[in-house]
């Protein structure tokens, strides 16, 4: 998952401009141009590393250099440097803070996503663990990288990602299959057709119009397990991907799994991932340049 790297930098550009404000002055009042420093960003708790790339991309954006001490997407222990950065010391210290969020929050989203991915996968279940667009404003890209690092998918990253017939567009079109024929006649060939549902017997419609993925919405297990008996009763579940999204924690999600289900999409990874710990510690500075 990559953008390119001029749109890239616009974003983390604003990222920095709402810290700063009209000026740093605090690092104007007490550091003296042209020192320059070396710093490690240092992860102050176990858990799964992810953001380096864009970490770099900020830092080089603003004429610092970086070097990645571990790898992107590797589990680390407390206390780990994952980050050597050397560079202006004014420069630096605009965009720490920026910096921290940035890792922060995509590790802490990458090592949440990591636990669930192997939750599941010690339990004998093959189960994509998928993200929701319950996403911070501005932050989708990031959020949705981050899943991915850590071992899940990104489902859709925006509306143009794929057709997603959710209950509102029944509710206007007038039912599932209209709906879904309504796509078929529309949607590119490349473009996948999901419908969420609320009933067995939505999931059963959606499925016979050909849809290409059954989305059960705030299905319990229970019903989920009734749902796909129907759809293998009526020998569409080979043909049809089932998706399950809708209270679905860390607490639960082996007992949806364990239903037989392709797909179970978490919008708490994005939205109660804890950020992981992190610090910038000045380990170096260095004489006033000439």
């Amino acid at each position: 998952m990559s953008i390119p790297k001029e749109i890239l930098v616009k974003k983390l550009r604003k990222f920095v401009e709402e810290d700063v404000g009209s000026g740093d002055i605090t690092t104007f009042c007490t550091v003296p141009a042209e020192v320059t420093v070396e710093g490690d960003v240092v992860a102050k708790e176990k858990g799964v590393i992810a953001g380096l790339d864009e970490a770099g991309v900020l830092a080089e954006a603003f004429g610092l250099q970086v070097k990645a001490l571990v790898k992107e997407g590797s589990s680390v222990s407390a206390k780990t440097c994952i980050l050597h950065v050397w560079g202006d010391a004014a420069a630096m210290l605009a965009i720490e803070r920026t910096l921290l969020n940035l890792l922060s929050r995509m590790s802490g989203i990458a090592t949440h996503t990591r636990r669930l991915v192997e939750q599941i996968r010690a339990a004998g279940y093959r189960t994509i663990v998928a993200a929701t667009r319950k996403t911070v404003p501005g932050m989708a890209f990031f959020d949705k990288k981050a899943v991915m690092v850590g071992g899940g998918d990104s489902h859709r990253t925006g509306l143009d990602d794929m057709v997603l017939i959710k209950d509102n567009h029944v509710a206007i079109v007038g039912s599932v299959k209209e709906a879904v024929e309504k796509a078929r006649k529309k949607a590119s060939f490349s473009k996948k057709i999901e419908v969420e549902v609320s009933t067995a017997n939505d999931a059963l419609e959606a499925a016979e119009a050909h849809a290409d993925i059954v989305m059960m919405d705030n299905f319990t297990p229970e019903q989920a397990r009734e749902a796909i008996d129907l759809l293998k009763r009526k020998k569409l579940r080979a043909g049809v991907l089932v998706e399950l999204s809708g209270g679905i924690s860390e607490q639960n999600v082996l007992k949806y799994a364990a239903v037989g289900v392709d797909i179970v999409s978490l919008g708490e990874i994005t939205q109660n991932a804890k950020s992981l710990d992190m610090s910038l510690e000045v380990t170096k500075v260095k004489k006033l340049r000439s």
